[in-house]
């Protein structure tokens, strides 16, 4: 049984990988797009045009999995706190 679950495990590594890489719901994010949104809307922690900020994401307005676009018009900084909650009840609204 436990070398079934192993290989079960592995033989979804792949698939988690890539959700940590950029996909949230199987929908692909450009990073690109999000380095956009930060040029012009700067980190309301540190003011920087690039790199991390810290206690915030950028989140996306209208989900992704809910029809969203992956643009900048659609992308706002958010807490890391107001993210999750947010994330909680997207999935609810989307039925992903």
């Amino acid at each position: 049984m436990n070398r079934l679950i192993a290989l079960m495990v592995i033989a979804f590594l792949p698939a988690i990988a890539s959700a940590k890489g950029g996909s949230h719901f199987g929908i692909h994010r450009s990073s690109a797009v999000k380095r956009s949104f930060q040029a012009h809307n700067p980190c309301p922690a540190n003011g920087k045009t690039s790199g991390g900020c810290k206690g915030y994401v950028i989140d996306h307005k209208t989900p992704l999995a809910c029809g969203g676009a992956d643009a900048p018009s659609n992308m706002q900084w958010q807490t890391t706190a107001e993210a999750k909650l947010k994330d909680k009840t997207e999935r609810a609204g989307c039925g992903r």
